[in-house]
């Protein structure tokens, strides 16, 4: 692969409609935006200085968006993290409090106090803090998975 096609921002990054979504959303349901207003589609993927992910709202969550931020913290690229099941993002023995975590946003629509381990490709292990995790509600009511973002995480050993 040459540095070109590695470095090439995926369609659906730039997507208006989908970053419509993950910002509508958040205004929306956590009532303050996720991101400068001046900035758009490309500054979200390429230069937010904070972890964006989001999943699918399937009955086996996988992951749909990652910003730059979350490729590198992460340490998969665009092409590893979508379709990448979003239980992975944890191990195994966490699974379970990333799930109560999960339904807990399903009830309540958002969090943003959320904290916990999750585990990088490599196996590196490091702990989210004050993560805000939204619905992904489109403008009509319908739901499409969830969302979360985060700028504050420290390695564990």
């Amino acid at each position: 692969m040459d540095s070109q096609t590695k470095h090439a921002v995926p369609d659906v990054a730039l997507d208006r409609s989908f970053f419509d979504l993950l910002t509508g959303s958040h205004l929306r349901i956590v009532g303050r935006p996720l991101m400068p207003v001046d900035q758009g589609p490309r500054w979200l993927y390429e230069h937010a200085p904070f972890v964006l992910l989001a999943h699918d709202g399937g009955t086996d969550p996988t992951f749909v968006y990652a910003n730059r931020t979350a490729q590198t913290l992460f340490e998969y690229d665009w092409n590893e993290f979508v379709g990448l099941p979003s239980r992975l993002s944890a191990e195994l023995p966490d699974r379970a409090e990333r799930q109560r975590l999960l339904d807990r946003v399903a009830a309540k629509s958002f969090i943003d106090d959320y904290s916990g381990i999750r585990i990088a490709k490599s196996g590196r292990r490091f702990r989210i803090e004050r993560a805000v995790v939204w619905q992904l509600i489109d403008g009509t009511g319908v739901d499409r998975g969830q969302a979360a973002a985060f700028s504050s995480w420290t390695d564990v050993t």
